[in-house]
């Protein structure tokens, strides 16, 4: 019985760096009042963001830096447009993990998975 629950503890600190490194694929947002935003995909260096709003200048790629616990937006619509700087993986009672984006001053959307 100690063995299992050894087992299963030493599994559960091994998963926690790849909780960290989380951010890529896709991402359903929602902005602060809770209404859909768009969508974000993140793949390696790049992203992209399709508002819901059309002709949104947030629409279009750009590229970022991954961190430990998200990512840091270098160029492209939601840095230029919305003024987002860092995207932060969190932990998230439904989905296990979601993505808020922060401006220098406030967290503008919360982005899950889809």
């Amino acid at each position: 019985m100690h063995r299992i629950a050894l087992i299963a503890a030493v599994t559960a600190l091994s998963a926690t760096p790849a909780f960290a490194q989380s951010f890529e694929g896709n991402w359903g947002c929602r902005d602060t009042t809770s209404a859909k935003a768009g969508i974000l995909t993140i793949y390696g260096s790049v992203y992209g963001f399709a508002s819901t709003t059309l002709g949104d200048a947030a629409s279009g790629t750009g590229t970022i830096t991954g961190y430990e616990d998200g990512v840091a937006f270098n160029d492209g619509g939601l840095m230029t447009a919305r003024n987002i700087i860092a995207g932060r993986v969190i932990a998230d009672p439904t989905y296990v993990a979601a993505i808020q984006l922060e401006t220098a001053d406030a967290i503008v959307m919360l982005c899950t998975p889809r």
